[in-house]
């Protein structure tokens, strides 16, 4: 499109776009490539449209906005445009310029968290606080370097749109995150006092509620594509144990006891509060004895913490697995799913899961104090016979539960104990509801 002072101000965003969850369009200048005008939805009917330019430096893709079409004539637009572009062709990038003048000019987004992250460690649970700290140092990297006071919607809205594309609850999650954060920024009078938060105009996603159940060629293609790595490991731990994410990224060497073969996660690292032993199968102590012991408590990571580098470990494992739209908590809810279908009872796999609720809700909880410790070692036994046998299809295949009656059970049968204890464990629920 040639570009005139009357063209650039009636540029449309087209039909198909608004429907998008981030509207955006752009329109290049015929006599001047990379510069452009970028039209997002305004608040009223009028679109936002600002002057851009765009290029390339090594392998990092850089967009600039040069100010409102509105406030800044077509003329002046292409001169800052022209300095722009020169000064890539001399090897400087001046989208980092930019952001040195701008974290110059005040409080740093960087600088603040610290801060915040400082406060928020001694009020909130060990988890929380974890999941509030990968959003502001990993998610909002973006964000760093630059004055709290010059952040503005559209760096929220870019940035939001990306999140969005793993999920609306991904993206809400960290939206919460940085909202809280500016929220106190401002209450400490940070950004010399007139900072606004600039999440504030950004919308909420619209969950729906996940009910993805991974099929058994799903699984084997994830677990097969998972490497020697800390992400690898903590992939098919997740598969193994049904457990969430963070208490297997977040796992300590103190609480995993070798002999034992069992985690033992404290109530301040589980989601509803309640202590939680995992026993461990065969195959996921093998793979928590192949992880090398470096000089930290936690078992994944590097540095302080835990594992951090969950956004692209995904992106990568995606690409060799070829799953589609799957999240680490798919695996969870597989495996208590699959679970039910081997003939792994109910209340078994909520103690697997740790969840506090159908069996153990109510009075059943109040009564029912058994942790069913020998039933979960079964149960996992069980679902790692399982997972084996889909990976490899030459190992013995799992037999369902369901396969052998209670009252036909036997010594000789394989799966005669695991079938006697859940009877047993029934016949424990009733007795102790009376």
């Amino acid at each position: 499109m040639r570009f005139t002072q009357s063209t650039v101000k009636t540029i449309e965003i087209p039909a198909e776009k608004l429907k998008r969850s981030f509207p955006e369009h752009i329109v290049f200048d015929d006599d001047m490539p990379g510069f452009g005008v970028r039209v997002l939805p305004g608040r009223g009917e009028e679109p936002h449209r600002s002057y851009i330019a765009q290029y390339k430096l090594g392998q990092k893709h850089r967009r600039m906005t040069i100010g409102n079409v509105l406030k800044l004539s077509l003329e002046d637009a292409r001169k800052e445009a022209k300095k722009i572009f020169g000064d890539v062709a001399h090897g400087i990038d001046p989208a980092d310029e930019k952001k040195k003048v701008r974290g110059q000019a005040g409080d740093t987004f960087d600088a603040a968290i610290k801060e915040y992250l400082a406060v928020q460690e001694k009020e909130l649970r060990p988890r929380s606080y974890t999941e509030i700290e990968r959003h502001l140092n990993e998610d909002w990297k973006s964000l760093h370097g630059m004055a709290l006071a010059s952040i503005e919607g559209a760096d929220i809205g870019r940035q939001l749109a990306v999140f969005a594309k793993r999920g609306n609850t991904v993206a809400n999650r960290a939206r919460a995150s940085l909202s809280a954060f500016f929220r106190w920024a401002i209450g400490e009078n940070k950004g010399g006092g007139s900072l606004q938060n600039p999440v504030a105009g950004s919308d909420k996603k619209k969950e729906v509620s996940r009910d993805r159940v991974l099929t058994d060629p799903e699984l084997a293609a994830i677990w097969l594509a998972c490497t020697d790595s800390d992400y690898g490991r903590i992939v098919q731990l997740l598969m193994l144990t049904g457990c969430r994410r963070e208490e297997i990224g977040a796992l300590g060497w103190s609480e995993i006891d070798l002999e034992a073969k069992t985690i033992s996660l404290p109530g301040n690292r589980t989601k509803n509060g309640h202590p939680h032993i995992v026993p461990l199968s065969d195959r996921a102590l093998s793979i928590l004895k192949a992880v090398p012991r470096q000089e930290r408590k936690q078992v994944f990571g590097s540095g302080q913490g835990g594992y951090g580098g969950w956004s692209k470990s995904k992106e990568d494992l995606d690409g060799k697995c070829k799953v589609k739209d799957w999240t680490l908590h798919d695996l969870r809810r597989t495996a208590a799913t699959r679970m039910a279908d081997i003939g792994i009872q109910p209340h078994v796999i909520e103690a697997v899961i740790n969840h506090v609720s159908g069996h153990k809700a109510g009075v059943a909880g109040i009564y029912n104090r058994s942790t069913y410790e020998p039933e979960k070692k079964a149960a996992l036994d069980t679902w790692a016979n399982h997972l084996e046998a889909i990976v490899s299809p030459s190992a013995p295949k799992a037999v369902s539960v369901r396969a052998v009656p209670v009252e036909e059970s036997g010594a000789e049968k394989p799966r005669a104990p695991f079938a006697e204890r859940l009877a047993r464990a029934t016949a424990r629920d009733r007795r102790d509801l009376h």
